[in-house]
């Protein structure tokens, strides 16, 4: 079963997101600050981290820095969830070490095809 670990504060989507997904089949596990988001990484190894982007203790920046600094969680596909949809937004994202942007609202359906789109190049590269 494929994990995701969903690094959400805002109640409402990440009940909303984690509903949904395990209804889709996913094994997903919660972290509601970027502090918490990088150890449950480094505890659960989940196959794909969906991460907010503005979050309180550690922001989702500096969390994506972190795990793409930390051998153990280099190579787990991050795709950030952000309210900032402005243009260079995706670029930075990237550039802090994301793998994909989702932009919110969340499109869920959206959402899970760039879900399986990270999974597949996780398991070529």
């Amino acid at each position: 079963m494929t994990k995701i670990l969903l690094v959400e504060d805002h109640e409402e989507l990440w009940d909303f997101l984690s509903r949904r997904l395990k209804r889709r089949g996913f094994d997903v596990v919660l972290a509601h600050d970027g502090q918490q988001g990088v150890d449950m990484a480094r505890a659960e190894q989940p196959d794909i981290i969906l991460l907010d982007m503005n979050l309180p203790v550690m922001d989702g920046w500096t969390a994506a820095r972190t795990l793409r600094q930390a051998e153990d969680t280099a190579r787990i596909p991050i795709i950030a969830l952000t309210a900032h949809a402005m243009s260079g937004d995706r670029n930075k994202v990237i550039e802090a070490g994301c793998d994909d942007y989702h932009p919110k609202p969340v499109d869920f359906s959206r959402l899970l095809g760039q879900i399986d789109t990270a999974l597949l190049r996780g398991e070529e590269g």
